[in-house]
């Protein structure tokens, strides 16, 4: 883990700040920035989103898809925890956290909103950060970057779909083509500009693409930090009248993952999977791949909604909930191992 990676939370912390402040003291600048939109889409947040994703992207092949059938079990609970049970549990721990618990200390006006926000999270589940928690896990790399790959494609396919069903269970109204637009800008146009220099560069031993990936990671960090400072530059008059929210908001992003996790790792363990599967099988939906959701979250709402208010609540406490869980599956590995399944499997 890079040392802007390691300290990610210290930094969206500073960003968060910096953003408040400076919204602040300059809002005519800022008020300008937010106008720049077409189609609904804020053209700063755009370019800072783009330069996010794409180095992401790079690092995913999904030649390694054909490798899925080597571990099908694990690959199974990835995607039964991702796709058939996070979008909806979400939905659940927004509802009774945010839209009931905290109801009346939340805005009345945005909780919706708010709940919107989670929604754009769940359904779009981690790509490159989990090969950071794999790596810390000791899981098995073909593995990781076979599931990474598989959801990916899943997440092309089905991300405006289940964004839109559940936008609709929740009584929000989806502005279908302003969707339809954030996938194609945020999902499929960079998967296919991802690979086209993944290609250009892949030839040979790969150093050109490992030096390249390298030399730009730096880019898509800082493009997160400013893409952070933005949204809290346009948002920090609300945040600054009522900073409770931003810790309300995190309880159901904190007990999603949890829950999912859980529920990932447990059931790998139940069917006998290897630990090193197991890990980066559970991580994977335990995590958000939050760089989608702010940039969704942006285009659909605004940038001044609730909705990509949530959606950068889920950058902040990402990195630390996530290394806690990280701990949790090295620290129970012999618990994990104990399981007759799993030892008859390993013995096998």
């Amino acid at each position: 883990m890079s040392f802007f990676e390691k300290w990610l939370t210290a930094w969206v912390t500073g960003c968060i700040i910096v953003g408040i402040l400076l919204g602040k003291a300059f809002p005519g600048a800022f008020a300008a920035l937010s106008g720049m939109e077409v189609a609904s889409v804020n053209i700063p947040v755009a370019v800072l989103i783009w330069l996010m994703i794409v180095p992401m992207l790079m690092k995913i092949d999904f030649a390694a898809m054909l490798q899925v059938g080597r571990h099908w079990r694990g690959i199974g609970v990835t995607l039964l925890a991702n796709w058939a049970i996070k979008p909806f549990s979400m939905v659940i721990f927004g509802w009774l956290t945010l839209g009931w618990l905290f109801r009346p200390l939340l805005p009345e006006a945005q909780i919706e909103s708010y709940i919107a926000g989670l929604i754009l999270l769940g359904a779009a589940p981690c790509t490159a950060m989990v090969f950071v928690w794999s790596n810390l896990t000791r899981g098995d790399p073909a593995f990781t970057l076979s599931q990474v790959a598989l959801n990916d494609a899943i997440m092309v396919i089905a991300f405006a779909p289940i964004v839109a069903l559940l936008l609709g269970v929740s009584s929000i109204v989806v502005p279908w083509e302003t969707l339809l637009i954030s996938v194609a800008l945020f999902i499929v146009v960079p998967v296919i500009v991802a690979q086209v220099l993944r290609s250009a560069l892949g030839g040979g031993d790969g150093s050109r693409l490992a030096d390249f990936t390298h030399a730009v990671q730096p880019f898509s960090i800082t493009a997160l930090l400013l893409t952070v400072v933005l949204l809290f530059a346009f948002q920090g008059g609300q945040i600054l009248a009522q900073p409770s929210v931003i810790g309300l908001i995190a309880v159901p992003i904190f007990l999603q993952t949890v829950f999912i996790f859980a529920f990932a790792y447990v059931l790998n363990r139940t069917i006998g999977e290897e630990h090193c599967i197991a890990g980066p099988s559970a991580l994977i939906g335990a995590s958000n791949f939050f760089e989608l959701a702010v940039a969704t979250a942006i285009s659909l709402f605004g940038i001044n909604s609730g909705a990509a208010l949530a959606t950068v609540v889920g950058v902040l406490i990402e990195v630390p909930v996530m290394l806690a869980l990280v701990a949790v599956v090295n620290r129970s590995r012999g618990w994990y191992e104990r399981n007759p399944a799993v030892s008859a499997r390993n013995a096998g």
